[in-house]
């Protein structure tokens, strides 16, 4: 758990560190929603009970909802077949824009999926935040899936394609 804070900590002062200025004050506001829609590609990391489970690229697809809010793809873990967890889906993460800095957070989201034997899946994000500062993105949650008795908490750090 320590180590997954460290990274959260570097993760949220990457993306903030890289904000900078703009003086296109006479530009028209593009809706917060338009400015997060699409892929993200980058090093998603997963820790379980404290240990390193996985460590590998992954896109991230983010959909627009409405002007201030967006669907989230998580792409598919694990080994395939019965040792995968299926995409899942999040629904109408909201976001705010401050500054140059887009946030969405979600304190708690339940859905259902079906997995590889055609069995639905319970599934339960907590803590979700995201950080967008032009090109780069911050992703963190925990995930809890079916009857895992723990959560995998998870930290994607990358960028838009």
């Amino acid at each position: 758990m320590k180590r997954f804070m460290t990274m959260t900590l570097a993760a949220l002062a990457f993306v903030v560190s890289m904000s900078s200025c703009s003086k296109d004050d006479d530009a028209p506001e593009v809706a917060v929603a338009e400015l997060v829609a699409g892929t993200y590609s980058g090093n998603e990391i997963v820790m379980v009970m404290g240990e390193e489970s996985s460590n590998e690229t992954k896109i991230y697809s983010f959909e627009k909802v409405t002007d201030t809010s967006v669907d989230m793809l998580i792409p598919e873990m694990g080994m395939g077949g019965h040792m995968s967890i299926p995409a899942l889906q999040v629904k109408n993460i909201p976001l705010k824009k401050n500054g140059n800095t887009i946030v969405g957070e979600l304190a708690s989201y339940a859905g259902t999926v079906i997995n590889a034997d055609g069995a639905e899946k319970a599934f339960t994000i907590t803590g979700l935040v995201i950080l967008i500062d032009g090109n780069n993105i911050a992703v963190t949650y925990s995930l809890k899936y079916g009857n895992m008795p723990m959560s995998m908490e998870t930290t994607l750090i990358g960028t838009k394609k």
